[in-house]
Protein backbone atom coordinates (compact mmCIF):
# COMPACT_ATOMS: atom_id res chain seq x y z
CA UNK A 1 0.00 0.00 0.00
CA UNK A 2 1.30 3.22 -0.85
CA UNK A 3 1.52 6.65 1.28
CA UNK A 4 -1.18 7.97 -0.49
CA UNK A 5 -3.48 4.91 -0.42
CA UNK A 6 -2.55 4.68 3.20
CA UNK A 7 -3.34 8.51 4.10
CA UNK A 8 -6.71 7.76 2.27
CA UNK A 9 -7.73 5.02 4.12
CA UNK A 10 -6.81 6.81 7.44
CA UNK A 11 -8.97 10.10 6.46
CA UNK A 12 -11.68 7.73 5.27
CA UNK A 13 -11.79 5.83 8.56
CA UNK A 14 -11.65 9.17 11.02
CA UNK A 15 -14.49 10.83 8.68
CA UNK A 16 -16.82 7.64 9.28
CA UNK A 17 -15.84 7.78 13.08
CA UNK A 18 -17.04 11.52 12.85
CA UNK A 19 -20.34 10.59 10.97
CA UNK A 20 -21.30 7.38 12.80
CA UNK A 21 -23.73 8.97 15.22
CA UNK A 22 -25.46 11.02 12.62
CA UNK A 23 -25.29 8.06 9.98
CA UNK A 24 -26.56 6.01 12.58
CA UNK A 25 -29.76 8.51 13.52
CA UNK A 26 -30.12 8.86 9.89
CA UNK A 27 -30.26 4.95 9.21
CA UNK A 28 -33.00 4.29 11.73
CA UNK A 29 -35.01 7.17 10.75
CA UNK A 30 -34.77 6.72 7.32
CA UNK A 31 -36.01 2.59 7.98
CA UNK A 32 -39.56 4.54 8.15
CA UNK A 33 -39.12 5.73 4.48
CA UNK A 34 -37.75 2.57 3.42
CA UNK A 35 -40.91 -0.17 4.71
CA UNK A 36 -43.03 1.78 2.68
CA UNK A 37 -41.40 2.52 -0.47
CA UNK A 38 -42.24 -1.25 -1.70
CA UNK A 39 -45.89 -0.97 -0.03
CA UNK A 40 -47.27 2.10 -0.71
CA UNK A 41 -47.82 1.24 -4.50
CA UNK A 42 -49.50 -1.87 -3.45
CA UNK A 43 -51.90 -0.13 -0.61
CA UNK A 44 -52.80 2.55 -3.18
CA UNK A 45 -53.09 0.35 -5.79
CA UNK A 46 -54.58 -2.55 -4.60
CA UNK A 47 -55.61 -1.87 -1.09
CA UNK A 48 -57.59 1.61 -1.93
CA UNK A 49 -58.23 0.02 -5.87
CA UNK A 50 -56.65 3.40 -7.39
CA UNK A 51 -54.79 3.66 -10.53
CA UNK A 52 -51.32 4.04 -11.44
CA UNK A 53 -51.70 8.05 -11.80
CA UNK A 54 -52.62 7.70 -7.89
CA UNK A 55 -50.01 5.62 -6.84
CA UNK A 56 -47.03 8.10 -8.86
CA UNK A 57 -48.94 11.11 -7.06
CA UNK A 58 -48.92 9.92 -3.75
CA UNK A 59 -45.33 8.20 -4.01
CA UNK A 60 -44.39 12.20 -5.39
CA UNK A 61 -46.21 14.08 -3.05
CA UNK A 62 -43.24 13.56 -0.67
CA UNK A 63 -40.81 15.02 -2.76
CA UNK A 64 -42.74 17.63 -3.93
CA UNK A 65 -42.87 18.08 -0.47
CA UNK A 66 -39.28 18.17 0.29
CA UNK A 67 -38.69 20.12 -2.77
CA UNK A 68 -40.79 23.50 -1.75
CA UNK A 69 -39.20 22.92 1.94
CA UNK A 70 -35.39 22.19 0.78
CA UNK A 71 -34.67 26.65 0.76
CA UNK A 72 -36.21 27.02 4.39
CA UNK A 73 -34.69 23.76 5.87
CA UNK A 74 -30.91 24.97 4.58
CA UNK A 75 -31.48 28.30 5.84
CA UNK A 76 -33.00 27.13 9.12
CA UNK A 77 -30.00 24.51 9.60
CA UNK A 78 -27.13 27.66 8.99
CA UNK A 79 -28.88 30.06 10.85
CA UNK A 80 -30.12 28.49 14.08
CA UNK A 81 -28.13 25.54 14.20
CA UNK A 82 -27.94 21.40 12.35
CA UNK A 83 -29.13 20.20 15.16
CA UNK A 84 -32.41 21.75 15.48
CA UNK A 85 -32.94 21.05 11.95
CA UNK A 86 -32.87 17.38 12.37
CA UNK A 87 -34.73 17.33 15.72
CA UNK A 88 -37.36 19.05 14.31
CA UNK A 89 -37.45 17.22 10.87
CA UNK A 90 -38.18 13.69 13.61
CA UNK A 91 -41.17 15.77 15.13
CA UNK A 92 -42.59 16.25 11.75
CA UNK A 93 -41.88 13.06 10.57
CA UNK A 94 -44.23 11.40 13.77
CA UNK A 95 -47.26 13.74 12.93
CA UNK A 96 -46.87 12.19 9.82
CA UNK A 97 -47.39 8.71 10.76
CA UNK A 98 -50.26 9.51 12.78
CA UNK A 99 -51.54 10.79 9.38
CA UNK A 100 -51.11 7.44 7.87
CA UNK A 101 -52.72 5.64 10.94
CA UNK A 102 -55.74 8.46 10.53
CA UNK A 103 -56.00 7.27 6.84
CA UNK A 104 -57.03 4.01 7.56
CA UNK A 105 -60.26 4.81 9.58
CA UNK A 106 -61.26 6.07 6.15
CA UNK A 107 -60.37 2.88 3.99
CA UNK A 108 -64.25 2.36 2.65
CA UNK A 109 -64.09 5.80 1.32
CA UNK A 110 -61.08 5.69 -1.44
CA UNK A 111 -60.59 9.39 -2.04
CA UNK A 112 -60.58 10.58 1.42
CA UNK A 113 -58.33 7.72 2.74
CA UNK A 114 -55.81 8.79 0.30
CA UNK A 115 -56.53 12.49 0.76
CA UNK A 116 -55.34 11.96 4.36
CA UNK A 117 -52.45 10.09 2.93
CA UNK A 118 -51.31 12.56 0.50
CA UNK A 119 -51.20 15.21 3.59
CA UNK A 120 -49.26 12.67 5.69
CA UNK A 121 -46.80 12.15 2.37
CA UNK A 122 -46.32 15.89 2.64
CA UNK A 123 -45.35 16.28 5.80
CA UNK A 124 -42.98 13.30 5.48
CA UNK A 125 -41.30 15.25 2.51
CA UNK A 126 -40.74 18.21 4.80
CA UNK A 127 -39.41 16.42 7.95
CA UNK A 128 -37.27 14.47 5.57
CA UNK A 129 -35.72 18.07 3.97
CA UNK A 130 -34.75 19.26 7.47
CA UNK A 131 -33.92 15.80 8.62
CA UNK A 132 -31.28 15.46 5.45
CA UNK A 133 -29.91 18.63 5.31
CA UNK A 134 -29.50 18.99 9.09
CA UNK A 135 -27.18 15.98 9.08
CA UNK A 136 -25.42 17.06 5.28
CA UNK A 137 -24.95 20.54 7.41
CA UNK A 138 -24.06 18.95 10.96
CA UNK A 139 -21.21 16.31 8.87
CA UNK A 140 -20.11 19.01 6.90
CA UNK A 141 -19.26 20.89 9.73
CA UNK A 142 -17.38 18.48 11.58
CA UNK A 143 -14.96 17.12 8.76
CA UNK A 144 -12.11 19.47 6.53
CA UNK A 145 -13.32 20.59 3.11
CA UNK A 146 -11.59 18.05 1.40
CA UNK A 147 -13.63 15.78 2.67
CA UNK A 148 -16.73 16.88 1.52
CA UNK A 149 -17.65 14.72 -1.00
CA UNK A 150 -17.43 11.77 1.29
CA UNK A 151 -19.45 13.42 4.25
CA UNK A 152 -22.18 13.89 0.98
CA UNK A 153 -21.55 9.98 0.06
CA UNK A 154 -21.30 8.31 3.47
CA UNK A 155 -24.60 10.17 4.87
CA UNK A 156 -26.22 8.80 1.90
CA UNK A 157 -25.74 5.71 2.41
CA UNK A 158 -26.95 5.07 5.77
CA UNK A 159 -30.29 6.65 3.97
CA UNK A 160 -30.07 3.88 1.04
CA UNK A 161 -28.60 0.93 3.48
CA UNK A 162 -32.16 1.79 5.96
CA UNK A 163 -34.04 1.59 2.04
CA UNK A 164 -32.66 -1.95 1.58
CA UNK A 165 -33.29 -3.20 4.67
CA UNK A 166 -36.36 -1.70 4.81
CA UNK A 167 -38.06 -2.95 1.40
CA UNK A 168 -38.20 -6.69 2.55
CA UNK A 169 -39.08 -5.44 6.14
CA UNK A 170 -41.74 -3.24 5.14
CA UNK A 171 -43.11 -6.41 2.91
CA UNK A 172 -42.97 -8.37 5.68
CA UNK A 173 -45.04 -6.42 7.98
CA UNK A 174 -47.30 -5.13 4.98
CA UNK A 175 -47.84 -9.08 4.39
CA UNK A 176 -48.62 -9.55 8.35
CA UNK A 177 -50.17 -6.70 9.83
CA UNK A 178 -51.38 -4.36 6.35
CA UNK A 179 -50.82 -1.04 6.01
CA UNK A 180 -51.31 -0.50 9.65
CA UNK A 181 -47.43 -1.84 10.59
CA UNK A 182 -45.97 0.78 8.61
CA UNK A 183 -47.96 4.07 9.66
CA UNK A 184 -47.28 2.92 13.34
CA UNK A 185 -43.85 2.33 12.78
CA UNK A 186 -43.93 5.93 11.34
CA UNK A 187 -45.22 7.50 14.17
CA UNK A 188 -43.47 5.67 16.81
CA UNK A 189 -39.76 5.46 15.59
CA UNK A 190 -39.10 9.59 14.87
CA UNK A 191 -40.26 9.73 18.51
CA UNK A 192 -37.40 6.83 20.00
CA UNK A 193 -34.66 9.15 17.94
CA UNK A 194 -35.43 12.08 19.23
CA UNK A 195 -33.61 11.29 22.80
CA UNK A 196 -30.80 9.98 21.39
CA UNK A 197 -30.08 13.11 18.84
CA UNK A 198 -30.39 15.38 21.55
CA UNK A 199 -27.44 13.87 23.68
CA UNK A 200 -25.08 14.56 20.21
CA UNK A 201 -22.96 18.01 20.65
CA UNK A 202 -24.31 20.36 18.92
CA UNK A 203 -22.49 22.74 16.43
CA UNK A 204 -22.26 26.74 15.96
CA UNK A 205 -24.20 27.75 13.19
CA UNK A 206 -21.37 30.49 11.69
CA UNK A 207 -22.91 33.79 12.22
CA UNK A 208 -21.76 35.57 9.58
CA UNK A 209 -23.34 37.67 6.21
CA UNK A 210 -24.81 35.02 3.98
CA UNK A 211 -24.35 35.88 0.22
CA UNK A 212 -27.92 36.14 -1.99
CA UNK A 213 -30.14 33.23 -2.74
CA UNK A 214 -29.75 34.23 -6.21
CA UNK A 215 -25.72 33.70 -5.96
CA UNK A 216 -25.82 29.99 -4.58
CA UNK A 217 -28.93 28.92 -6.83
CA UNK A 218 -26.73 29.54 -9.29
CA UNK A 219 -23.94 27.69 -8.37
CA UNK A 220 -25.62 24.94 -7.92
CA UNK A 221 -28.28 25.17 -10.75
CA UNK A 222 -26.22 23.35 -13.52
CA UNK A 223 -25.31 20.33 -11.11
CA UNK A 224 -28.81 20.38 -9.68
CA UNK A 225 -30.23 20.04 -13.29
CA UNK A 226 -28.08 16.86 -14.11
CA UNK A 227 -29.50 15.49 -10.41
CA UNK A 228 -32.70 15.89 -11.40
CA UNK A 229 -32.40 14.23 -14.25
CA UNK A 230 -30.67 11.05 -13.10
CA UNK A 231 -33.39 11.22 -10.03
CA UNK A 232 -35.46 9.17 -12.40
CA UNK A 233 -33.55 6.26 -12.44
CA UNK A 234 -34.46 6.11 -8.72
CA UNK A 235 -38.30 7.28 -8.88
CA UNK A 236 -38.78 4.31 -11.13
CA UNK A 237 -37.54 1.84 -9.02
CA UNK A 238 -39.01 2.69 -5.73
CA UNK A 239 -42.23 3.74 -7.31
CA UNK A 240 -42.19 1.20 -10.18
CA UNK A 241 -40.24 -2.02 -10.12
CA UNK A 242 -42.43 -3.49 -7.53
CA UNK A 243 -45.71 -3.56 -9.51
CA UNK A 244 -43.52 -4.99 -12.41
CA UNK A 245 -42.89 -7.88 -10.47
CA UNK A 246 -45.90 -8.23 -9.58
CA UNK A 247 -47.33 -7.98 -13.07
CA UNK A 248 -45.05 -10.40 -14.70
CA UNK A 249 -45.36 -12.96 -11.75
CA UNK A 250 -41.79 -12.55 -10.43
CA UNK A 251 -40.92 -13.00 -6.73
CA UNK A 252 -40.07 -12.20 -4.47
CA UNK A 253 -41.29 -8.75 -5.16
CA UNK A 254 -39.20 -6.38 -3.53
CA UNK A 255 -36.03 -8.19 -5.28
CA UNK A 256 -35.34 -5.26 -7.57
CA UNK A 257 -35.97 -2.81 -5.03
CA UNK A 258 -33.23 -4.39 -2.42
CA UNK A 259 -30.40 -5.40 -5.46
CA UNK A 260 -30.65 -1.29 -5.97
CA UNK A 261 -30.41 -0.10 -2.35
CA UNK A 262 -27.89 -3.06 -1.65
CA UNK A 263 -25.62 -2.22 -4.72
CA UNK A 264 -25.86 1.77 -3.98
CA UNK A 265 -24.65 0.94 -0.70
CA UNK A 266 -22.01 -1.21 -1.46
CA UNK A 267 -20.50 1.22 -4.18
CA UNK A 268 -20.77 4.20 -1.68
CA UNK A 269 -18.72 2.26 1.01
CA UNK A 270 -16.16 1.03 -1.41
CA UNK A 271 -15.87 3.78 -3.69
CA UNK A 272 -17.58 7.10 -1.52
CA UNK A 273 -13.87 8.34 -1.62
CA UNK A 274 -13.82 8.64 -5.85
CA UNK A 275 -15.61 12.03 -6.31
CA UNK A 276 -12.63 13.44 -3.59
CA UNK A 277 -10.20 11.59 -5.83
CA UNK A 278 -10.66 11.90 -9.35
CA UNK A 279 -13.29 15.14 -9.20
CA UNK A 280 -17.09 15.13 -8.74
CA UNK A 281 -18.21 15.59 -12.32
CA UNK A 282 -15.66 13.17 -13.88
CA UNK A 283 -17.05 10.41 -11.46
CA UNK A 284 -20.39 11.78 -11.89
CA UNK A 285 -20.26 10.88 -15.95
CA UNK A 286 -19.39 7.42 -15.99
CA UNK A 287 -21.98 6.50 -13.00
CA UNK A 288 -24.62 8.36 -15.29
CA UNK A 289 -24.05 6.18 -17.88
CA UNK A 290 -24.15 2.52 -15.79
CA UNK A 291 -27.27 4.19 -14.26
CA UNK A 292 -29.09 4.34 -17.89
CA UNK A 293 -27.31 0.98 -18.66
CA UNK A 294 -28.80 -0.58 -15.97
CA UNK A 295 -32.59 0.71 -16.29
CA UNK A 296 -32.38 -0.09 -20.15
CA UNK A 297 -31.78 -4.29 -18.99
CA UNK A 298 -34.82 -4.07 -16.04
CA UNK A 299 -36.85 -2.86 -19.56
CA UNK A 300 -35.51 -5.42 -21.41
CA UNK A 301 -35.86 -8.20 -19.35
CA UNK A 302 -37.46 -11.19 -20.37
CA UNK A 303 -36.87 -12.53 -16.82
CA UNK A 304 -36.68 -12.00 -13.19
CA UNK A 305 -32.45 -12.56 -12.98
CA UNK A 306 -31.93 -10.47 -15.88
CA UNK A 307 -34.21 -7.53 -14.39
CA UNK A 308 -32.38 -8.30 -10.81
CA UNK A 309 -28.82 -7.55 -12.57
CA UNK A 310 -30.30 -4.36 -14.30
CA UNK A 311 -31.38 -3.18 -11.00
CA UNK A 312 -28.19 -3.85 -9.25
CA UNK A 313 -25.91 -1.81 -12.31
CA UNK A 314 -28.18 1.28 -11.59
CA UNK A 315 -27.82 1.41 -7.94
CA UNK A 316 -23.83 1.02 -8.95
CA UNK A 317 -24.30 3.75 -11.20
CA UNK A 318 -27.01 6.19 -9.52
CA UNK A 319 -24.40 5.45 -5.84
CA UNK A 320 -22.17 8.44 -7.05
CA UNK A 321 -24.55 10.57 -8.64
CA UNK A 322 -25.63 12.79 -6.14
CA UNK A 323 -21.71 12.79 -4.17
CA UNK A 324 -20.23 13.55 -7.33
CA UNK A 325 -22.71 16.43 -9.02
CA UNK A 326 -22.72 17.37 -4.98
CA UNK A 327 -19.02 18.26 -4.64
CA UNK A 328 -19.53 20.67 -8.31
CA UNK A 329 -22.45 22.06 -6.19
CA UNK A 330 -21.06 22.81 -3.18
CA UNK A 331 -17.35 23.90 -4.02
CA UNK A 332 -18.02 27.61 -5.00
CA UNK A 333 -20.16 28.41 -1.86
CA UNK A 334 -19.11 29.88 1.42
CA UNK A 335 -18.71 28.09 4.56
CA UNK A 336 -21.96 29.49 6.64
CA UNK A 337 -24.21 28.97 3.64
CA UNK A 338 -23.34 24.69 3.29
CA UNK A 339 -26.88 24.12 4.23
CA UNK A 340 -28.39 26.65 1.72
CA UNK A 341 -26.59 24.94 -0.91
CA UNK A 342 -27.10 21.63 0.02
CA UNK A 343 -30.33 21.87 0.43
CA UNK A 344 -30.99 23.82 -2.94
CA UNK A 345 -28.70 20.92 -4.44
CA UNK A 346 -31.14 18.07 -3.04
CA UNK A 347 -34.33 19.51 -4.53
CA UNK A 348 -33.31 19.05 -7.63
CA UNK A 349 -33.73 15.31 -6.24
CA UNK A 350 -36.92 16.00 -5.11
CA UNK A 351 -37.87 18.27 -8.70
CA UNK A 352 -36.94 15.11 -10.98
CA UNK A 353 -38.81 12.65 -8.41
CA UNK A 354 -41.84 14.51 -7.87
CA UNK A 355 -42.76 15.66 -11.51
CA UNK A 356 -41.59 12.19 -12.94
CA UNK A 357 -43.34 10.05 -10.52
CA UNK A 358 -47.27 11.09 -11.72
CA UNK A 359 -45.67 11.24 -15.11
CA UNK A 360 -44.36 7.81 -15.17
CA UNK A 361 -47.52 6.79 -13.81
CA UNK A 362 -49.07 8.14 -16.35
CA UNK A 363 -46.88 5.92 -18.90
CA UNK A 364 -47.50 3.11 -16.76
CA UNK A 365 -51.11 2.78 -17.14
CA UNK A 366 -51.32 4.09 -20.70
CA UNK A 367 -48.54 2.00 -22.05
CA UNK A 368 -46.86 -0.25 -20.10
CA UNK A 369 -44.53 -0.71 -16.83
CA UNK A 370 -41.57 -1.57 -19.41
CA UNK A 371 -42.10 1.19 -20.76
CA UNK A 372 -41.33 3.43 -17.50
CA UNK A 373 -37.76 2.02 -17.76
CA UNK A 374 -37.57 3.02 -21.12
CA UNK A 375 -38.46 6.32 -20.65
CA UNK A 376 -36.47 6.60 -17.51
CA UNK A 377 -33.43 5.48 -19.13
CA UNK A 378 -33.57 8.38 -21.79
CA UNK A 379 -33.81 10.86 -19.66
CA UNK A 380 -30.97 9.63 -17.20
CA UNK A 381 -28.54 9.73 -20.52
CA UNK A 382 -29.40 13.37 -20.20
CA UNK A 383 -27.60 14.10 -17.44
CA UNK A 384 -24.50 13.04 -19.19
CA UNK A 385 -23.56 16.09 -21.15
CA UNK A 386 -24.36 18.10 -17.68
CA UNK A 387 -21.74 15.81 -16.53
CA UNK A 388 -19.36 16.31 -19.29
CA UNK A 389 -19.77 19.90 -19.57
CA UNK A 390 -19.19 20.59 -15.62
CA UNK A 391 -16.17 18.20 -15.58
CA UNK A 392 -14.65 20.31 -18.84
CA UNK A 393 -15.41 23.41 -16.72
CA UNK A 394 -13.70 22.05 -14.06
CA UNK A 395 -10.64 21.59 -15.48
CA UNK A 396 -10.45 24.62 -17.44
CA UNK A 397 -10.37 26.41 -13.91
CA UNK A 398 -7.62 24.52 -13.04
CA UNK A 399 -5.70 25.32 -15.49
CA UNK A 400 -6.14 28.61 -15.34
CA UNK A 401 -5.32 28.78 -11.83
CA UNK A 402 -1.84 27.12 -12.85
CA UNK A 403 -1.12 29.87 -15.27
CA UNK A 404 -2.21 32.67 -13.54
Amino acid sequence: MTASSRNSAVTTSAVVMALLPLMAAVLVVFLITGVAIPVLPLHVHQGLGLDTFIVGLVTGTQFGASLISRIWSGRYADRRGAKRAVVAGLLAAAVSGILYLLSLRFVANPITSVMILLLGRALLGGAESFIVTGALTWGLALVAPQNSGKVIAWIGTAMYAAFAVGAPLGTAFYAAHGFFAIAAATAVVPLAVVPFILLLPAVAPLLRSQPPLATVLGAVLLPGFGLSLSSLGFGAITTFSTLLFVARGWVPVWAALTAFTTAFMVTRIALGHLPDKLGGAKVALVSVLLEATGLAVIWAAPWSGLAFLGALLTGVGYALVYPGLGLEAVYPVPDQSRGLAMGAYTAFFDLGVGVSSPLLGLIAGHVSLGAVFLASTIVVLGAAPIAARLWRNGVAHRVARQQS
